[in-house]
């Protein structure tokens, strides 16, 4: 009896034991082969010298992977770039080059294990697969950028194998330092414009404030693009803020051009000037701890234009200013103006091969007959022509990249005009925060 009864309770540990051993297989199988929780992709878009560009994605691959689990040949990055504002809506498509590839937490910092996974990808002023916008001989704008991220490698890790994702679904995106800035807009005499704006920390002390006027190509009503056609969120960096220990920096935008004038296309006015100094002084009246006497005006181009009918016509007010590649023609200048300009510190920057605002009419008549005038704080920054200035990008030759010369704005945004002031190498930042109208 004993030895049945053994017998029958070994037969009973082997079923156990067999069970068991299936069972276990099943659920490592599964483990391995289930597929991972739904996916998708959220992209990061930069601000460089060349304008806004989608420098990485951030994907969501369902569950936790390893560090090292992940390299830069994992995934295959294909994107479409499209603007349903031109007759042919898809700009263009291809392969991007994922130059990193790393495991990383829900921000994109990298982590020793979690569920997402950053690919950066090659960027450059020639790349245009990364592009963020497109100009469409008029205005810029945003493009839909819809990437499909596929796996040919396999991902191995503690909690099995990921293998054969493929992932389209868009999840949002960020676009750094833009991010940081606020909107709103405001109306005067029916004219509406839109602006965005940075606050620094709110603190005792009274703050400065920088306004930035943008391009032609930057008008309506989507405040992001003045700041992301160009480097303008620059102004919010910590490297900036530091010359002037916090600012705040407000961006006007029109619905059209700063240029449209009562007459005609830069006559010398601007049907928008009234609303835009009445905006300005709004604002600084809502923000009582902006410094009034430490308000600072600049812009590129149609921006630059609308900076120097500004301190033409409200003398006084404004610490300084930076034209960009402006573009009020010297011949619409009085010599009342240079009178009533003169006494305002300017520093001009432009570069002699722009083609679009020839600095040989606008900028260099004007800069001289101030001089002549006995204007005591003006500078000029000429460039021969606009280039990278930091080693990344080249030309075929091996020479830095060249952009367009009308591109001077460049130079402004990383702080890179400089001028000999009592005898020392000062910067354009440097100078504009020493500027008071006290």
């Amino acid at each position: 009896m004993r030895q049945i009864i053994k017998k029958n309770v070994r037969t009973f540990m082997l079923f156990i034991f067999a069970a068991a051993m299936i069972f276990s297989f099943s659920i490592d199988v599964h483990a391995k082969q289930a597929p991972a929780k739904p996916t998708s992709y959220r992209t990061v878009t930069e601000i460089h010298d060349w304008g806004a560009t989608i420098t990485k994605v951030i994907i969501d691959v369902g569950k936790p992977v390893n560090r090292n689990s992940v390299t830069k040949d994992t995934f295959k990055v294909h994107v479409a770039r499209s603007d349903d504002r031109v007759a042919t809506p898809l700009l263009e498509e291809g392969y991007r080059t994922v130059t990193k590839a790393y495991v990383a937490d829900k921000e994109g910092n990298p982590v020793v294990r979690g569920k997402y996974v950053v690919l950066e990808m090659e960027i450059g002023p020639s790349v245009t697969l990364g592009s963020a916008l497109n100009y469409d001989g008029e205005f810029n704008e945003w493009v839909a950028s819809d990437y499909t991220i596929t796996q040919v490698e396999d991902i191995v890790s503690k909690s099995g194998t990921i293998s054969g994702l493929v992932i389209n679904t868009y999840a949002g995106g960020t676009k750094e330092t833009v991010d940081d800035f606020s909107s709103g807009k405001a109306t005067y005499d029916n004219v509406t414009l839109t602006y965005a704006d940075y606050t620094p920390a709110k603190e005792k002390e009274k703050n400065p404030l920088i306004i930035w006027l943008h391009g032609g190509g930057e008008g309506g009503i989507d405040t992001t693009i003045p700041l992301s056609a160009n480097k303008a969120v620059n102004f919010a960096t910590e490297e900036i803020q530091s010359y002037f220990d916090n600012a705040y920096v407000l961006v006007p935008q029109t619905p059209t051009r700063w240029m449209d004038g009562f007459t005609g296309k830069a006559d010398g006015t601007s049907i928008y000037q009234e609303a835009l100094m009445a905006l300005i002084k709004d604002y600084v009246a809502k923000n009582r701890d902006i410094d009034p006497n430490r308000i600072y005006i600049g812009g590129a181009s149609n921006g630059g234009y609308m900076t120097m009918l500004m301190i033409r016509d409200y003398p006084g007010y404004f610490a300084a200013a930076f034209p960009v590649c402006e573009g009020l023609n010297d011949r619409l200048i009085t010599n009342e103006n240079i009178q009533t300009m003169k006494d305002t510190p300017i520093w001009f920057v432009t570069a002699k091969n722009d083609t679009t605002l020839d600095p040989t009419i606008n900028t260099l008549p004007t800069y001289h007959r101030l001089i002549e005038a006995g204007a005591n704080n003006v500078q000029l920054s000429l460039f021969d022509d606009v280039r990278d200035t930091t080693g990344l990008y080249k030309n075929e030759d091996g020479t830095p990249y060249q952009y367009d010369g009308h591109f001077s704005w460049i130079y402004v945004f990383n702080n890179e005009s400089t001028a000999t002031i009592n005898g020392k190498t000062t910067t354009i930042m440097e100078w504009m925060a020493a500027q008071s109208l006290k």
